[in-house]
């Protein structure tokens, strides 16, 4: 490659999504409108069968150096289009983009494309979710500690930790559903949105402007706006990026959290190593979570393109300027291939993901009894005893205890209370130990986890 080559053309997304962003895509989407447009003309006794037949026929024959060669002389891709187009078709060649102005094509082109790379990316979603349902219903009893602040906090299940991100994600789902249904075309509307082209064309036949509007727009099952000036409102860009920047935050927390509980201090879950995989070219031990950082990676940029598609919507003045142009050539198809990637890269990640009950379990019997002492307050104040006094009790207790797991001992809380006399006026040394034991201070959290196994699967095949 001697020159710039975009890491979105190869490196990142499916095939299927770099494909459907393609410029040989594009062109054949604005094909398809044309025909659409020559057949509404056709019934409107406006074009005979024979040219529609003609351009039907050539409607997938693209011919992107010819197109190109032609734009490189005039300077439009649209009008290049057009010529490339008209010579493949000596009978409905001339008739290609009649009473239409360059946005009516590639507006309403923009956002069939934009629905079916949403289509795409909620097959991704769905997959996902699914993988995520058979990990929580297998995790959804494993106890571990929770952190608040980085900190031990109170036990959890594994299962339930990812319920968390489950749900984020299985909100995402439903929301990029509504949201595709609802994305319009901008229909056929003309130079400022008056349709005043087509009433011209339209001048003595039956049909009016807004019948071949929604005649064309059915055609391309594409619901439409009715008012836009030349292009449709760029806040529907905004819209739709940043519910793709949505998306990416919860990729991102999930994958952020991962590489958290794949570091030594927690070890408790780590990202699939390929059994060839190098994970650094100095240091041949490491095993690097380079795929979860690649999600935060990507996530952080789609994360920045919103405000983008908020200048494009806020500065579009009046009935158009082309300032947004350039940039949506950009910002439309790399959100969507980076989200396929992250998508894509995310359930590999959750169906390979390791998780080291070990070390949930060491996490647990390191850090569960600082939690453990909740239990034990709410007991012996139960039994009788000076709130405020077991409490202190507690605290100096705990503080000692931190001092030796800090110095790499085992924690010796439990014990030290249960040997305390102070609690056992209270407590029996049994129902100590018991209470101290954190392993199943968990509450409700597994039973809610696995009800969420259920909505999940329930949800995905019916979206």
């Amino acid at each position: 490659m001697s020159s710039y080559h975009s890491p979105f053309s190869s490196r990142y997304g499916s095939p299927e999504m770099r494909a459907l962003w393609s410029d040989e895509r594009r062109r054949g989407l604005w094909r398809r409108i044309w025909v659409a447009l020559a057949q509404a003309q056709e019934q409107a006794g406006l074009v005979s069968a024979g040219q529609v037949a003609d351009l039907r026929a050539h409607v997938d024959d693209v011919n992107l150096a010819r197109s190109l060669e032609i734009e490189a002389e005039i300077g439009h891709d649209v009008m290049a289009e057009v010529r490339a187009y008209a010579e493949q078709c000596p009978q409905g060649g001339g008739i290609i983009h009649w009473g239409a102005t360059s946005a009516d094509i590639t507006d309403n082109a923009d956002v069939l494309r934009q629905r079916e790379a949403l289509a795409l990316l909620g097959e991704r979603l769905g997959a996902l979710l699914l993988a995520f349902a058979e990990r929580i219903e297998q995790t959804h009893a494993l106890p571990c500690m929770a952190y608040t602040h980085l900190q031990p906090a109170e036990p959890t299940t594994f299962g339930y930790r990812l319920a968390v991100y489950a749900q984020d994600l299985l909100h995402h789902y439903t929301a990029l559903s509504d949201l595709t249904e609802r994305l319009c075309g901008k229909g056929l509307k003309g130079a400022v949105g008056t349709q005043a082209s087509y009433a011209e064309v339209l001048d003595g036949s039956p049909v009016s402007p807004g019948e071949l509007e929604s005649q064309v727009m059915q055609t391309l099952g594409l619901p439409f706006f009715p008012v836009a000036t030349q292009t449709y409102p760029r806040t529907q860009d905004y819209t739709m990026l940043a519910a793709l920047a949505g998306l990416a935050a919860s990729l991102h927390k999930f994958a952020f959290d991962l590489r958290v509980m794949q570091s030594p201090g927690f070890g408790e879950a780590a990202e699939p190593f390929g059994a060839r995989q190098v994970g650094s070219s100095a240091m041949p031990f490491k095993r690097n979570p380079v795929n979860a950082e690649k999600i935060c990676s990507l996530a952080r940029y789609v994360a920045a393109l919103p405000p983008v598609a908020w200048d494009n919507a806020a500065e579009a003045l009046l009935e158009r300027t082309l300032d947004d142009s350039a940039n949506r050539r950009t910002i439309l198809p790399e959100a969507f291939i980076a989200m396929d990637e992250m998508l894509i890269v995310a359930a590999r990640i959750v169906q390979g993901m390791t998780i080291d009950k070990a070390a949930c379990a060491h996490n647990l019997e390191k850090f569960g009894p600082f939690a453990a002492t909740e239990r034990v307050l709410m007991a012996a104040v139960k039994a009788g005893a000076d709130r405020q006094r077991m409490h202190e009790l507690l605290r100096e207790h705990s503080l000692r205890a931190w001092e030796a797991v800090k110095a790499g001992r085992p924690n010796p809380l439990a014990d030290s209370i249960a040997a305390d006399q102070r609690f056992l006026m209270y407590l029996q040394p049994m129902r100590l130990k018991l209470l101290m034991d954190a392993s199943d201070y968990i509450g409700t959290a597994g039973e809610r986890a696995a009800r969420l196994v259920v909505t999940l699967r329930a949800l995905v095949k019916r979206v």
